[in-house]
């Protein structure tokens, strides 16, 4: 049964929330992937948000672009957490996105991520999973070890070889 639900309005969000589901499946939690436009499809993205946690849905991640309505209304009908993900636009750069998911009246909390970052919202998932969930406490353990060993990787390379050599090879 999957544990997350991730929803946009579009399939233009898709290369962006992707990486949600790519953390997800780097932690091992199962999740379902959807498009629902909550302005086209008003009745279907109702049923879908009513029913989401009788999915098993413990987290819904929602990513919206432009009027970004999409979280606020998961979170406005659903009762556990939801993670929004503000896409970038042309009109705004997703800074019009960024600000409706963030301004949530008092009552309808939206955890939010940076604009397009989809992969953090995956990782925020996966630690609130996490607080009743062993095996993806220890994962997300192990994946905080793994960020450190590259960051000290990185540290020891410049260190050896000097930042101008360093440069030299990232380009």
């Amino acid at each position: 049964m999957a544990k997350v639900g991730i929803v946009m309005g579009s399939d233009s969000d898709l290369p962006i929330m992707s990486k949600a589901a790519d953390m997800l499946e780097k932690f091992g939690i199962d999740y379902e992937m959807t498009i629902i436009s909550a302005h086209r499809m008003p009745d279907i993205f109702f049923d879908y948000a009513k029913t989401a946690k009788d999915k098993g849905f413990q987290v819904i991640i929602a990513g919206a672009g432009g009027a970004a309505h999409l979280p606020g209304m998961c979170a406005a009908i659903f009762p556990l957490p939801v993670i929004g993900v503000p896409i970038h636009s042309k009109a705004l750069s997703g800074v019009d996105s960024l600000y409706s998911i963030v301004s949530m009246p008092s009552g309808i909390p939206v955890a939010t991520v940076a604009i397009d970052g989809a992969a953090n919202a995956g990782i925020l998932a996966a630690k609130m999973i996490a607080i009743s969930d062993e095996a993806v406490y220890e994962k997300i353990v192990a994946y905080k070890d793994e960020l450190k060993d590259g960051v000290v990787a990185k540290k020891e390379k410049i260190e050896n070889i000097g930042y101008k050599a360093y440069m030299e090879q990232m380009k």
